[in-house]
């Protein structure tokens, strides 16, 4: 009760849609948590930001816990590299952590992004491909994980796994906006999966938004999740 009472002041004190290949703009600040939770209970909490370095790098981090007892923290740095045209790009490289069982293992990270925006529906939106291949230290030891059924295994961080999420924005006025994400992951353990993330975020006081949405598997392991989270920039 203390754990769900932490996170409700949380959320209303400060989830992100990630800025892809856009940079942070210098000296400018994103700072979000989210929480995802599937109908069997298992859940994923994760506090993000960024911070605009240069006019082309940007750096940060994402603290995540997961109830079935694995915390993690990886810290990355992004350039954005010359754009073409409307098309945008960016490379990042990140090192951080995880802690399962009493063991904390390193874990490294690259990605690459390509986006771009668009007008002509309503107030315009965005196309983004997020994708990264994360490599973590070994701790699987099955017998630790036997009694886990594949959506919790899910939450937990494989030795490695590569993703790709495509991401569609749209400003439906500018106080609101649709987004839909298709997720791609293939990990090491349990193979390929793909979800479907639908949210809606909508203005709340100054500089604070709330997202609402749900998470749909589409193949491989999981179940139909919910999420909530809000975000401040500045």
């Amino acid at each position: 009760m203390r754990r769900v009472s932490l996170l409700i002041v949380l959320l209303l004190l400060g989830s992100p849609v990630a800025a892809g290949p856009w940079a942070r703009a210098e000296k400018g600040m994103f700072l979000s948590l989210s929480d995802e939770r599937d109908r069997d209970g298992n859940s994923y909490t994760g506090l993000y930001g960024e911070y605009g370095l240069t006019a082309r790098e940007t750096l940060g981090f994402e603290l995540g816990y997961t109830n079935v007892g694995e915390t993690s923290a990886i810290f990355w740095l992004q350039h954005g590299l010359e754009p073409i045209g409307e098309n945008r790009f960016a490379l990042s490289l990140g090192l951080g952590m995880v802690s399962r069982e009493g063991m904390v293992l390193p874990m490294a990270q690259a990605g690459a992004d390509w986006g771009r925006g668009f007008q002509g529906i309503l107030e315009g939106g965005w196309l983004a491909l997020e994708t990264r291949l994360k490599v973590a230290g070994s701790m699987t030891n099955p017998e630790d994980f036997a009694g886990l059924s594949p959506s919790e295994f899910s939450y937990l961080t494989p030795e490695v796994t590569t993703k790709a999420d495509l991401t569609v924005g749209l400003h439906a006025t500018d106080a609101m906006m649709f987004i839909n994400q298709l997720r791609l992951e293939q990990r090491e353990d349990t193979g390929f999966s793909s979800k479907l993330a639908t949210t809606i975020v909508h203005d709340l006081i100054g500089p604070a938004k709330i997202e609402l949405g749900a998470i749909t598997p589409l193949s491989g392991p999981g179940q139909q999740a919910f999420k909530i989270g809000t975000w401040l920039e500045f």
